[in-house]
């Protein structure tokens, strides 16, 4: 289990089964945030700051990550757990009144997003994923060499982790970023990387776990737009492609030159989507572009 860091106690949602991170700022419409694996609500700072105030930006981290408390097992990994956090997160954001928020989730908080959009225990206005890891959709409709790309890289993943190699999570990183992704990150940010590699083989868990049935994903209802870098990796573009198709009211658009590491690489353009996407919602609902 990752450490967690100490709090300022007006930044947290004193949860039952422990602290969530939790912070605001700017003024109008509510968005909340979330991050992805081996990450925390910071993430988003180059987004919010592109946004200038326009919007409320509420951000969390998920289980084992910055000020979150994990509530996870490796033999009790469900994709619930972290569900949960982020419904906290969506009740505090929305206040007494309930209004509906709009929901953002990057990389594993895009899965995570679309889970709790799907359980449906949250008042939500739209949600945006940015490149969800979603392997169950690639084999439910018999992708099956797009999923073996997730599973071949996890296999080889999780077997490094296994042997004690320190930075096994690299394999993860450059199937996302691109070979040398890791190696070219600063020393501190890889230093964390690898110190939430536990964490990130619970996320891998779940994210396994969850399965998004068709039926399901046409049952949902709220708004939703999906983006992709234009340099990802072919298997997680055919992924969330195929969420926006077998949603009801999706959209898809390819944010060209970017990979999966937008919200650091291409802020002020992922920025720029968000803000369309619920001003959209805000004013009159309309077909996204396909290309930005």
């Amino acid at each position: 289990m990752a450490q967690t860091q100490m709090k300022d106690p007006t930044n947290v949602i004193d949860d039952r089964l422990g602290c969530i991170d939790y912070d605001e700022s700017g003024h109008g419409p509510t968005i909340v945030f979330v991050p992805g694996s081996c990450s925390t609500g910071a993430a988003w700072r180059p987004v919010i700051a592109a946004l200038a105030g326009r919007f409320r930006c509420v951000t969390t981290s998920l289980p084992g990550y910055g000020g979150t408390a994990e509530r996870r097992t490796p033999i009790d990994p469900p994709m619930a757990r972290e569900v949960e956090i982020v419904e906290e997160v969506v009740r505090r954001a929305a206040g007494p009144g309930n209004d509906p928020i709009h929901l953002v989730g990057h990389s594993f908080g895009g899965l995570v997003g679309l889970a709790v959009a799907l359980r449906g225990q949250a008042r939500l206005a739209s949600l945006v994923i940015a490149e969800a890891p979603a392997p169950s959709v690639l084999r439910a409709y018999g992708e099956i060499e797009h999923y073996r790309a997730f599973r071949d890289m996890t296999d080889r993943y999780f077997a490094a982790f296994q042997r004690g190699e320190p930075e096994a999570i690299a394999v993860m990183i450059d199937f996302y970023g691109g070979r040398g992704t890791f190696a070219s990150w600063p020393p501190r940010v890889r230093d964390y990387v690898v110190a939430t590699t536990p964490v990130n083989i619970l996320d891998w868990t779940s994210a396994y776990g969850y399965l998004l049935p068709p039926v399901g994903l046409l049952a949902l209802e709220i708004p939703v737009h999906v983006v992709c870098g234009g340099d990802s990796h072919p298997a997680v573009r055919r992924a969330n492609e195929l969420l926006s198709i077998h949603l009801r009211d999706a959209s898809f658009g390819v944010l060209k030159r970017a990979a999966h590491f937008m919200i650091a690489t291409h802020a002020a353009e992922l920025a720029d989507i968000v803000a369309r996407h619920v001003g959209r919602q805000i004013a009159h609902p309309m077909p996204a572009p396909l290309i930005y």
